[in-house]
């Protein structure tokens, strides 16, 4: 099934959606649903045969998703609402899974794939004298470049981001993600998990090294010594990756 959008559909999305930000209802609110709908069922077909709950229920789900994107989107910043809208879709159904777990199961083969890559990454590093390409990484691994970005994906969205992992620091003491989210008070868990997706969208905005120290420290729970011997560097450079970071996440959610 086809999930592209015509021309006259964009238009009519965006019109409702001013409408909407303007004065939102519940009418223009389904009619946004109903028009965007495309984008649920192609993110369920994706998590369809990676678990065992039915079309119906995932669709449910993401369509929560996007009803918060409709909600929180602001029309003014020029952003296309497809690229807005996914990461809520994506992220409402990955909490779903996860509170069904274990219904969401990364291949054992994939988890050994992304442990080898590790290895294969700093091998092309030192032969390359440069860091190697994504596609030069799929083919050390004798694998396509799309199944490599779909290891990298399950593997990094496994776990939840710890948004209160402490990280020291000598300079400011202790921090933490979480301190970057806007609204502390927290009125639900969902509301965190919405944070927690739009800490996500502003991880992949970083330069590379420093989106994947900050990832293993978060997202997998590494120490820093640990993230150090993942990623051949040292202690004092995660260390440095981890603050700088941290000061660029806080500029790119303000």
């Amino acid at each position: 099934m086809s999930t592209t959008i015509t021309p006259e559909q964009k238009s009519e999305n965006l019109e409702l959606l001013h409408q909407y930000q303007q004065s939102p209802s519940h009418q223009l609110r389904n009619q946004l649903v109903k028009l965007n709908i495309g984008l649920v069922r192609k993110e369920v077909y994706h998590w369809l045969n990676r678990c065992t709950e039915t079309y119906d229920d995932l669709l449910q789900v993401g369509c929560l998703g996007l009803i918060r994107a409709i909600e929180r989107f602001d029309i003014s910043k020029g952003r296309a609402f497809s690229s807005y809208a996914t990461p809520y879709i994506r992220g409402e159904i990955q909490h779903y899974l996860r509170d069904k777990s274990p219904s969401l199961r990364i291949p054992r083969n994939w988890l050994a794939m992304e442990r080898q890559a590790t290895k294969v990454i700093q091998d092309l590093r030192m032969n390359l004298k440069r860091k190697p390409t994504e596609l030069e990484v799929a083919s050390a691994l004798n694998i396509s470049l799309d199944q490599w970005h779909e290891i990298q994906l399950a593997c990094r969205n496994r776990s939840l981001l710890s948004l209160d992992a402490p990280v020291q620091d000598e300079d400011d003491g202790a921090t933490c993600l979480g301190e970057l989210v806007a609204d502390n008070h927290y009125r639900s868990f969902q509301l965190a998990q919405e944070d927690q997706i739009r800490l996500q969208q502003a991880l992949s905005k970083l330069e590379e090294g420093t989106r994947k120290v900050l990832e293993f420290v978060f997202l997998c729970d590494l120490t820093q010594k640990e993230t150090a011997q993942r990623m051949g560097i040292s202690s004092v450079t995660v260390s440095r990756r981890v603050k700088k970071g941290l000061k660029s996440l806080q500029k790119i959610m303000e």
